[in-house]
């Protein structure tokens, strides 16, 4: 007789591992070369973004949050948009960074969600969308959709900082109190879901509906924790980094120092976009090329 499963059973998540280290060995064998050398510091804060991917996608964290705790998901989602982008990106020498970005389709990309109100829209509509009853439902059978609404998630958490991170090229730069608004503001517009399940009076997920406990929680009592941890952590992790952003922005005034210095790689994506632009060379791949 085969023993039913267990939530704490232990699985070996291979294609996550690989693909990881994958991206580790990527890393390292591109900051090799002198123009896109990493420092210590930038290498550290790669490193861990890997290790909290890795965290968040595999035992035991990502075997909970697929189909036993809904606080589980809760913690992964929070690891894939607020912890693992920054990271990875600020680890990431900029040259290496505008290289990256400098296909005339993913640069059309960036223009837009650099912008707040496109980010703000962008990451609500895939918190919402990825957390109703029918996505979180065919996450919890089908491995494929969970694995495409992680990298969704994760992508997502990308476009959530984007307005943010300096170290992206030729973005419009906000003010330091511009930043700090866009990020109390998507601290709120997209949690707004943590009241419905912190007031629920009954499970809303079938998928974390089950018999007895779960490291002591009920379904309801983990649906009201993932609630309070949701919408805490949001606001503690987004309004902490809007405060550090202004507070050093102030300093750094009154001081004399220049908060947003300009930097040879934005110069260079604005002649590249000013190029584009006089050759008129539409952005999307495989497009034929225009008439002179």
């Amino acid at each position: 007789m085969i023993a039913a499963a267990q939530p704490f059973d232990w699985h070996l998540h291979l294609l996550w591992l690989l693909a990881l280290l994958a991206l580790a060995i990527g890393y390292f064998r591109a900051t090799r070369r002198h123009a896109d050398a990493a420092t210590t510091r930038q290498t550290f804060l790669f490193l861990a973004g890997v290790a909290l991917l890795a965290g968040a996608l595999t035992w035991p964290l990502g075997d909970l949050a697929s189909h036993w705790l809904l606080l589980a998901l809760v913690l992964q989602r929070l690891l894939l948009t607020l912890a693992v982008p920054p990271l990875l990106v600020l680890g990431t020498p900029r040259p290496m960074i505008a290289r990256l970005t400098r296909p005339a389709a993913v640069d059309a990309v960036l223009r837009l969600v650099v912008r707040p109100v496109p980010a703000v829209a962008i990451v609500t509509v895939v918190a919402v969308s990825t957390l109703t009853v029918g996505a979180v439902g065919l996450a919890a059978h089908s491995v494929i959709f969970r694995t495409a609404i992680q990298l969704i998630v994760l992508a997502s958490g990308f476009v959530l900082w984007a307005p943010v991170l300096t170290e992206l090229p030729g973005t419009q730069r906000l003010s330091a109190l511009g930043r700090g608004g866009y990020l109390i503001v998507q601290s709120i517009v997209p949690s707004f879901l943590s009241i419905v399940w912190i007031f629920a009076r009954h499970s809303l997920y079938p998928a974390f509906t089950y018999q007895g406990t779960i490291a002591g929680m009920t379904p309801l009592l983990d649906q009201e924790l993932a609630g309070f941890l949701a919408k805490l952590s949001t606001i503690a992790v987004l309004w902490t980094v809007a405060f550090v952003i202004m507070t050093r922005a102030q300093t750094d005034e009154s001081t004399g120092q220049d908060t947003d210095p300009l930097v040879w790689s934005d110069v260079e994506r604005e002649i590249e976009r000013a190029d584009r632009r006089d050759r008129r060379q539409p952005w999307w791949p495989g497009a034929p090329p225009s008439r002179p």
